[in-house]
């Protein structure tokens, strides 16, 4: 009987060994079983910090092989308590240990963050928050104040030049005051010795080039027109000639939309009116590529004073050195205007 008995324990010992190790082995290949993603997954884990939101980015974003394993190996190391904000990356063939460690120390993926063809400071926030973690409001806030702009050396006009369109690498959960520091750093950088001796070559500041530098952008619709365009507009502030530029006054009445500049347009009260006010307006009427920045430090050498839009309406310009060509141009111009109804 003793002997049954002790066959019988040694069975259910046997039997229970096997069930531990089927489980361990279990929990073993679910814990190291790797991600299997066909591209490279993203999370975002914001100010908040909430655990429960990153758990839910990994189901959905990287289909986590097992949210319940997740759970116990993310408590047993601790990672609820040391959630830290930022982008990262979830790769084929990670574990989830691997992706705790990640998330765990702050290990992020930078972001390629890329601004152009940025029209006012609203428009710039909004495309910057869109790759950030920092929302529109506060960083239009901080393009606003004018402690901001005093302290990198601008004014609340200017401060929009320091913004040098390119593409950046940063981190997601950049702090708005660190990424304004960036933005001074590179502005410094692409202002070297080489640009600034061009800049003096044409007696304007660096500022004062990218002022310009954002009325010929918003003139001329192509870019092979900006060195030629540049050169109108320095022989014109060479000769004492306000600037008499279009795009500055859609600026001052505030309408980039208009197809037309009437007589009334002209007259509105501004400093960046140039049909009024002689020389540059207060800064730049927007964020200037760097194309059309060196445009006007390498412009194209000519006699042109006068530029009209050509009648075929194709967004280029017939440049002309006499204000008896230039009527002939406009005339031609606005004839076209009124066949087709544009007032």
């Amino acid at each position: 009987m003793k002997q049954v008995k002790k066959k019988i324990l040694l069975l259910a010992a046997g039997i229970l060994l096997l069930v531990f190790i089927a489980a361990g082995i279990f929990l073993y290949s679910t814990i190291f079983q790797p991600f299997s993603l066909s591209e490279t997954a993203y999370i975002h884990i914001g100010r908040e910090r909430n655990y429960e939101e990153v758990v839910r980015q990994l189901k959905e974003e990287a289909e986590l092989p097992s949210e319940k394993i997740f759970r116990l190996l993310a408590e047993r190391m601790n990672y609820p308590n040391m959630v830290k904000t930022g982008k990262y990356a979830i790769e084929d063939g990670m574990t989830m240990p691997d992706v705790i460690r990640r998330l765990r120390s702050g290990n992020q993926t930078p972001v390629n963050l890329t601004f152009n063809n940025m029209r006012t400071g609203e428009n710039l926030a909004g495309r910057i928050s869109q790759q950030l973690m920092a929302d529109s409001l506060s960083l239009l806030n901080a393009l606003n104040d004018p402690a901001n702009a005093e302290k990198f050396g601008f004014d609340e006009q200017t401060f929009i030049s320091m913004f040098i369109p390119n593409t950046y690498e940063v981190y997601w959960d950049i702090s708005i005051e660190n990424l304004l520091n960036r933005m001074k750093r590179e502005y410094d950088l692409f202002w070297n010795e080489s640009r600034k001796e061009k800049a003096g070559k044409i007696r304007l500041t660096p500022v004062q080039v990218s002022t310009l530098a954002s009325i010929v952008e918003e003139e001329a619709t192509y870019a092979d027109e900006y060195p030629t365009v540049a050169g109108l507009y320095l022989n014109r502030l060479n000769r004492g000639m306000r600037l008499e530029a279009d795009p500055t006054v859609k600026f001052a009445v505030g309408d980039f939309s208009l197809r037309r500049i009437l007589f009334k347009h002209l007259e509105v009260e501004s400093p960046y009116n140039t049909y009024k006010n002689s020389g540059l307006p207060p800064g730049p009427i927007r964020v200037p590529s760097i194309k059309a920045i060196d445009a006007i430090l390498s412009p194209q050498q000519h006699n042109y004073l006068f530029m009209c839009a050509k009648d075929d309406l194709s967004g280029r310009h017939n440049f002309a050195t006499t204000h008896a060509e230039h009527a002939r141009n406009a005339a031609a111009y606005r004839r076209t205007l009124n066949m087709r109804g544009i007032y």
